[in-house]
């Protein structure tokens, strides 16, 4: 029985970063359908190139970290982290400068609004921690 519960413990605690990319999805859909219906389509889609400029290069962030390595060690996991987050930079700027210099017309306050948006579900990763997993992590 305790065995079922570690498990599920494990299995509920090993994605906290899936979920967040998830989240940060789901509502950048929300907000798009919600700008669309109140604003109209350019500021739809515009609310949804913003969420999706934050989800992919987060997304390749999360993919750094989370890929198996040869060298299990913490310098191996501090290098990925760093190449990742260079990507994860380079990656919103390129699809910044994408989105502004190919898609026309395009709201740019919805647009921020989506990647801010996107950007702030970040910080519900926090309150995802399961605290009984860290408890029996540290012992």
């Amino acid at each position: 029985m305790m065995v079922g519960a570690e498990e599920q413990s494990k299995a509920g605690s090993r994605h906290p970063v899936a979920k967040v990319l998830v989240g940060q999805l789901g509502l950048t859909v929300v907000l798009a359908l919600l700008f669309w219906g109140i604003d109209g389509r350019v500021s739809g889609y515009s609310v949804l190139l913003g969420g999706l400029t934050c989800v992919l290069p987060n997304a390749f962030l999360a993919l750094r970290l989370m890929v198996p390595r040869r060298d299990p060690g913490a310098g191996a996991l501090v290098r990925a982290a760093y190449i990742g987050e260079i990507g994860k930079l380079a990656l919103t700027v390129l699809i910044f400068s994408l989105v502004f210099t190919l898609v026309r017309p395009l709201a740019a306050g919805p647009l921020f609004a989506g990647f801010i948006a996107a950007q702030l579900v970040t910080f519900s990763g926090f309150l995802m921690r399961d605290p009984e997993a860290d408890r029996t992590r540290d012992e």
